[in-house]
């Protein structure tokens, strides 16, 4: 692949995306604009932190092309070997620089962070620019594990267009919201029946969980189904330990029942 690409115009010969030649038109806008707006050359010096000379250069060439001396064009870059790679990796979702970066140098590249970053910048901007990266599984899960109703539009349209692209992350996702439906709606008696829906996809990780379900049925369908909660007794049997824990080899029971009296 070619190290950069002409102007649309075709009619300079630096080429676009090139740090050095970029930063040079940069330079070149800057100083004319401020000349256009009435600044001196001895101003606009002051002001950029340029040597007057630099600043002379770029006054007087009525286009940024007119200081091109030929050092830069079709010059190998320590980057050239490697933009294949870049493109490939860039077109799979990765569009971190710094990881490219990082996954170049273990192919034997030897530049530096910025030449990766300034090359792949085009990218970002351009129509032909790749998708964005898929969703984390993380990210996926936290949608799924969501209240529908509470899920913003735009994570909907998201979560809606993974499961239309996976049948198994469809059926887990009705299978996680019915259940959570028994949990906040207190609906225990559809257990039995959520239980054999389950059986009858092929889910794996799911079935796991219904056969510790099914261990102890009868205190699930108990805690699905009375409006009593242990939720209390839980918390203080939760204090409780961690008093303990922060005094262990520090201290004896009469120490740790004080604590626990005072907490309480």
């Amino acid at each position: 692949m070619a190290a950069a690409q002409a102007p649309a115009d075709g009619g300079s010969p630096w080429p676009t995306g090139h740090r050095f030649a970029d930063r040079t038109r940069a330079k070149h806008a800057t100083v004319h604009a401020l000349l256009a707006a009435g600044h001196s050359r001895r101003s606009i010096q002051r002001q950029l932190g340029m040597t007057y000379r630099t600043v002379q250069r770029l006054a007087d060439a009525a286009t940024p092309e007119d200081l091109f001396q030929g050092q830069w064009q079709n010059r190998r870059t320590k980057l050239d070997d490697f933009k294949p790679y870049l493109h490939e990796r860039w077109a799979e979702g990765c569009t971190n620089a710094w990881t490219l970066w990082e996954e170049i140098k273990t192919h034997g590249y030897r530049g530096g962070y910025g030449a990766v970053r300034a090359y792949l910048r085009p990218l970002r901007t351009t129509p032909t620019a790749p998708a964005a990266r898929p969703p984390s599984p993380r990210t996926v899960a936290g949608w799924i594990l969501t209240h529908p109703d509470t899920l913003p539009e735009s994570d909907r349209l998201k979560l809606k267009s993974v499961l239309a692209h996976c049948p198994e992350l469809d059926a887990l996702t009705g299978h996680v919201r019915a259940f959570g439906r028994m949990i906040t709606e207190l609906q225990g008696d559809r257990l039995t029946q959520w239980i054999e829906a389950v059986r009858a996809d092929d889910l794996p990780s799911l079935h796991t969980f219904v056969n510790g379900l099914e261990r102890d049925l009868a205190a699930v369908t108990a805690g699905l189904t009375l409006p009593w909660s242990s939720g209390v007794v839980e918390g203080h049997v939760n204090r409780i330990k961690m008093l303990k824990r922060q005094m262990y080899g520090r201290a004896g029971f009469a120490l740790l029942r004080k604590r626990v009296l005072l907490a309480g």
